[in-house]
């Protein structure tokens, strides 16, 4: 079965979970962690920054989809020819940090590019609707991604907002902008979407609720500095997640 298989069809089963090891993360000890405990952890995918040795040493390590990020149109065209599974336009997240921001322009220019320079060559692709431009935006842009024939759009939104409390929460509100742009998207296009930025144990049920086919988790696993602790909290998500989608489908009987 080709790898990507594996995730389509935890997306159609509404239970797939990415880890993002980070599309600035070219440290390879620790995107090697990250990677093993999604492997370890029972998670659907990885995603993974582009550098042809992070992909060839990813490739030996994992039997899951990879994903390569970038926001570079030859990179993520060449990112297939070395062996990716899927690419994503995005996750701008770590981009904001560093003072960037895109528009639905600048996302639909670097999809075309990317497809023009993939020379018809049929590949997964994800794009990332950016969380801070206005809804009507968002949905516009989702729109004519989904005539693209766009595969999956990720939404986001944590950069858009800072947690003023503790506990359960705050990690609420890191999640809540992505958590809404995913039930007005849901709302207007067929296209599965997956929530991610802000995503955690606490979260994950509610996005799939929100009309989710799948989540991408990044900061609460790549963050950590015990392999244990990383493979500890992919199981829980995907605990988590299965035991919200065995509940969907009980109640659909």
């Amino acid at each position: 079965m080709n790898r990507i298989e594996i995730f389509k069809r935890h997306l159609n089963e509404k239970r797939a979970i990415k880890i993002i090891a980070g599309i600035d993360n070219f440290n390879k000890e620790s995107v090697k962690s990250v990677v093993k405990a999604a492997e370890m952890g029972g998670a659907s995918a990885v995603d993974i920054c582009y550098n042809e040795e992070i992909i060839s040493m990813v490739k030996e390590l994992t039997s899951l989809p990879i994903f390569v990020s970038s926001i570079i149109p030859s990179e993520l065209a060449n990112a297939v020819r070395l062996g990716a599974d899927a690419i994503e336009v995005g996750n701008f997240d770590a981009l904001y940090k560093k003072g960037e921001r895109f528009s639905a322009e600048d996302v639909l220019n670097i999809v075309k590019e990317t497809i023009s320079l993939l020379n018809g060559e049929k590949t997964f692709i994800c794009v990332t609707i950016p969380g801070h431009i206005d809804i009507s935006e968002q949905i516009s842009l989702a729109c004519k991604l989904e005539e693209m024939g766009i595969d999956l759009i990720q939404t986001e939104g944590a950069a858009t907002t800072t947690a003023t409390n503790s506990g359960a929460r705050g990690l609420l509100q890191t999640a809540e902008v992505s958590i809404s742009n995913t039930i007005e998207l849901s709302r207007n296009v067929s296209i599965p979407i997956m929530t991610a930025s802000g995503i955690t144990t606490t979260t994950a049920a509610m996005a799939f609720a929100a009309g989710a086919s799948a989540i991408g988790v990044g900061s609460c696993v790549n963050k950590l500095n015990s392999d244990i602790a990383m493979v500890a909290v992919v199981k829980s998500l995907v605990e988590t997640v299965n035991k919200t989608n065995n509940q969907r489908q009980m109640l659909n009987i």
